[in-house]
């Protein structure tokens, strides 16, 4: 088999099994021939590099690989090795074969330089090797046991990353072990997001490789659980490659000792812009669970309308209505007709799970009725919204509660209305924000954690 037959056999079993996690063993080594080419990184190094004569000239210290082009599969684009007393580096292109137990050279002339780190490269055993990576499509965490190599298309690349226990403890045991490694558990290349320390002795470190549009295809929820299960490092750099708004979603789902820790661990403008991002509500429970220079660290970087309004609700004491709710709130006038509101309602999608209801004011501001968006949905487009509040009357409409209210009486509140928010207003029956049902429980239920339901529109 040539190897644009192995090349064609790799990409189109690659495309069948994408998005889901998979065996390297029913993928990249589906035929005997593939099977057969694939390369143990942890087998390779350490091993002889021969000439063609099959004379030994020195040993494999790493590999080293492309990682950020625009290849699915990085390519290798050369070796560490150890001559005599000297680390050299030896270019992709003097290799003749590689197999696990060798490395074969095309001639007798080697052409070793000292090793410089160019863009985009990466030692294989040093940066990647034992470190955190992200499996994108099986949405965990992993750590990179063994690396497997293959020869395609007349190049060396990087096809895939063993995760499994086996692996690490073979690879902790006799090399007699390691020559007998076999595929345990295998995720394909392409899936993954690995991450490493800063190297050392050259400018580039591993950076997130994982594509902006596979990570904004994980759920608010999944991000986070992604980020919780990171090292400080590589949690900033999976925060660097995401949008404000995506990664404030993310945030929001977190635990809340982790999400502080993450907030410490950010530079400051990173924070407050993370923090700016979220829901107000959210953002003031963050706030509140740093210590008081930390907070004005971060309100100092938000600007002035943004910070004015957390500064606001961080005035209400944490068990009160005031303190748990959020401003985001969508107001219309007795006018207005229901086909208009819902042009307004397109404008505020970002902020569809924080927004359940309309409240209807009069001129001077003050709350007529809170309207549920099923009837605004349902509602002809020509019918004003006095005319549609006037008609829900009939059947009563949700309460308000006052900013100073305890929790505790707002749950109850809740609980006889069968709402999922009710309305917080000031002394003279302006609105001021929204309470959730969520925020409710996570203030009753600490010790469970924040809890996060699925609204009406979600």
């Amino acid at each position: 088999m040539t190897s644009d037959t192995s090349n064609t056999v790799l990409m189109s079993t690659t495309a069948k099994l994408r998005g889901r996690r998979v065996q390297l063993v029913r993928q990249a080594t589906a035929l005997r021939s593939v099977r057969e080419a694939l390369v143990s990184l942890a087998g390779l190094t350490g091993r002889p590099v021969l000439n063609p004569l099959g004379d030994e000239v020195g040993r494999v210290v790493d590999v080293v690989a492309r990682l950020y082009g625009n290849e699915t599969y990085p390519p290798v684009t050369g070796l560490v090795v150890r001559v005599g007393r000297r680390r050299s580096f030896l270019t992709a292109s003097a290799i003749g074969q590689i197999s696990g137990d060798r490395v074969q050279l095309r001639s007798a002339r080697m052409d070793l330089s000292e090793f410089v780190r160019r863009p985009g490269e990466v030692l294989l055993g040093r940066d990647v090797l034992d470190h955190q990576l992200v499996d994108v499509d099986g949405v965990q965490v992993n750590r990179a046991a063994d690396l497997y190599l293959a020869p395609v298309g007349g190049r060396v690349l990087l096809v895939g990353v063993d995760v499994s226990l086996p692996t690490l403890l073979r690879r902790l045991g006799p090399r007699r072990w390691q020559a007998r490694a076999t595929p345990e558990r295998v995720v394909d290349w392409q899936t993954v997001a690995p991450f490493a320390e800063h190297a050392t002795d050259g400018p580039a470190e591993v950076r997130l490789r994982a594509s902006r549009g596979a990570l904004h295809r994980l759920r608010p929820s999944e991000l986070a659980d992604l980020l919780e299960d990171l090292g400080r490092s590589e949690r900033q750099q999976l925060l660097a490659m995401l949008d404000p708004s995506h990664a404030a979603d993310a945030l929001e789902e977190m635990e809340p000792a982790e999400l502080e820790n993450l907030l410490r661990e950010a530079p400051p403008e990173r924070a407050a812009r993370l923090v700016e991002e979220m829901e107000p509500d959210e953002a003031v429970d963050a706030l509140r669970d740093l210590h008081s220079d930390e907070r004005e660290q971060l309100l100092t970087r938000i600007p002035d309308a943004e910070a004015a309004q957390l500064r606001d609700l961080l005035a209400y004491p944490e068990d009160t209505a005031g303190g748990s709710m959020t401003t985001r709130l969508v107001t219309a006038r007795r006018e207005q007709t229901v086909a208009e509101l819902r042009a307004e309602l397109a404008t505020s999608a970002e902020h569809r799970t924080e927004i359940d209801a309309v409240a209807l004011v009069s001129a001077d501001g003050r709350l007529l009725a809170d309207i549920p968006l099923f009837d605004v949905a349902v509602a002809d487009d020509r019918t004003t919204m006095g005319e549609l509040a006037d008609w829900l009357a009939q059947f009563g409409r949700h309460d308000a509660v006052e900013a100073g209210a305890r929790l505790s009486e707002v749950a109850e509140q809740l609980v006889a209305a069968r709402a999922s928010s009710l309305l917080v207003v000031d002394e003279q029956q302006r609105p001021l924000g929204r309470i959730l049902a969520d925020d409710v429980l996570d203030y009753l239920l600490p010790a469970r954690g924040r809890l996060h339901f699925r609204r009406f529109l979600q």
